[in-house]
C-alpha cells in the first residue's frame, strides 16, 4: 500500500477500558479538569455562604433551602476538595468514590442537588447561591459530551462514506447475466 492508503485505513478499535481505568480516560484535559474542580470549589463556598445567610429568617421554607444549601457546600467541598474536609474520616474515600463517576452522573447529581433548594425557596439567595454549584454541573455535562472532532477526520469518513454509497449503487444499477 502507498502512503495515501495508508491514511484512509480506518484505526484499529481501542481497547475496553477497565471501570478504573475510565476517569483516567474520560475526555477531560488537565485544564478543564481543574476547571470543573475550581468551580466546584467556588460553588461550594456560594452555597455555604448563602445557606447561611439564607438560614437567618423565621420563614421555615428559607430555614430548610438553607440547610440544604449548606449541605450541597459540603458535598461540593468532599467530592472536588477533600483536603478542605481533613477533619473527616471519610473524605478520601468519597473522593476517590466521585472521581470514578462519569461526568455526566456528576452532572446529574450536582444540578440535581442545586435545584432542590430553589425548588423550596425561590429567593434572590437561593438562585444566586446555588448558581455556581448549578454551573459546575453544567461544565461536567458538557465534558459528557466529549470532544469536537477536527474537520479532517469528519472529511475521511465523509468520503468513505460517500465511496461505499456509489459501489453500493454500481453493484445495484449494474445488469445481472440471466
Amino acid at each position: 500500500m502507498n502512503s495515501q492508503e495508508d491514511q484512509f485505513q480506518p484505526a484499529a478499535p481501542a481497547p475496553a477500558l477497565a471501570p478504573a481505568d475510565s476517569s483516567d480516560d474520560d475526555g477531560m484535559t488537565w485544564w478543564y479538569r481543574w476547571l470543573c474542580r475550581i468551580a466546584g470549589v467556588v460553588g461550594g463556598i456560594s452555597c455555604a455562604l448563602a445557606g447561611l445567610w439564607n438560614c437567618v429568617t423565621i420563614n421555615p421554607l428559607n430555614i430548610a433551602a438553607g440547610v440544604w444549601m449548606m449541605l450541597n457546600a459540603f458535598v461540593l467541598f468532599l467530592c472536588e476538595a477533600p483536603f478542605c474536609c481533613q477533619f473527616v474520616e471519610f473524605a478520601n474515600a468519597v473522593s476517590a468514590r466521585a472521581d470514578r463517576l462519569r461526568p455526566w452522573q456528576k452532572a446529574a447529581f450536582y444540578c440535581g442537588m442545586a435545584v432542590f433548594p430553589v425548588i423550596l425557596s425561590l429567593t434572590l439567595t437561593t438562585l444566586l447561591g446555588n448558581a455556581i454549584a448549578f454551573a459546575t454541573g453544567v461544565l461536567y455535562g458538557l465534558s459528557a459530551l466529549g470532544k469536537k472532532g477536527d474537520a479532517i477526520s469528519y472529511a475521511r469518513i465523509q468520503q468513505q462514506q460517500k465511496q461505499m454509497d456509489e459501489e453500493k449503487l454500481t453493484g445495484t444499477i449494474e445488469p445481472q447475466a440471466l
